[in-house]
């Protein structure tokens, strides 16, 4: 069988047309969790499609939150997520981790085992730290003549130490809700 097969056995036809990349899907997923624990994991090579609709803030005391309905926005992944059964993912890494090796491989890492990364990038992911109140941000300054046009702007968080956390924690914690806040709107990513 081969892994896109697989990979639609275990998640059913419907989910991975509506939230996969299948093209490329091994190599997406190894470069995906490799970047997850650096400072930047790019949009264009991850394995999932990008989640419906834009970051929605609210404007409170502290300035523009990451509003507490951003989180709905991924609660279909996360029903998909939910849904899968443990023990036939992790069969179906364990058969294909030769594939996912290689790909490891030619992103430049030909001495070093992917599986030892993946788990490093999910303690990273564990270690993520869980806000009290919904989190600042601001727009990202943008240096140069080319000035993004509302609605597609890009916010960074506003306290520098959540900035500079790594690319996986950063969207951990744009998808947890806290506490409500301020009315909403939506704009951004």
């Amino acid at each position: 069988m081969i892994f896109s097969a697989a990979v639609t056995e275990l998640l059913g036809q419907r989910a991975v047309l509506s939230m996969l990349q299948l093209d490329g899907f091994a190599r997406r997923l190894v470069a995906t969790v490799d970047n997850l624990g650096r400072s930047h994991a790019a949009p264009r090579l991850w394995p999932v499609n990008p989640t419906p609709g834009r970051c929605t803030v609210a404007q409170g005391s502290e300035g523009t939150l990451i509003a507490t309905t951003n989180s709905a926005r991924y609660l279909p992944f996360m029903s998909l997520v939910n849904t899968v059964n443990a023990a036939r993912a992790v069969a179906l890494y364990k058969r294909f981790y030769p594939l996912f090796q290689r790909e490891y491989e030619a992103l430049g890492f030909p001495r070093a085992y992917f599986n030892d990364r993946l788990v490093d990038v999910i303690d990273e992911l564990l270690a993520t730290p869980e806000p009290k109140q919904p989190l600042a941000v601001r727009l990202t300054e943008v240096k140069g003549p080319i000035q993004p046009v509302r609605p597609w702007v890009l916010y960074e968080y506003a306290d520098p130490a959540l900035e500079s956390r790594s690319a996986g924690q950063k969207i951990m914690l744009k998808k947890r809700p806290s506490r409500p806040c301020a009315r909403s709107t939506s704009s951004g990513n």
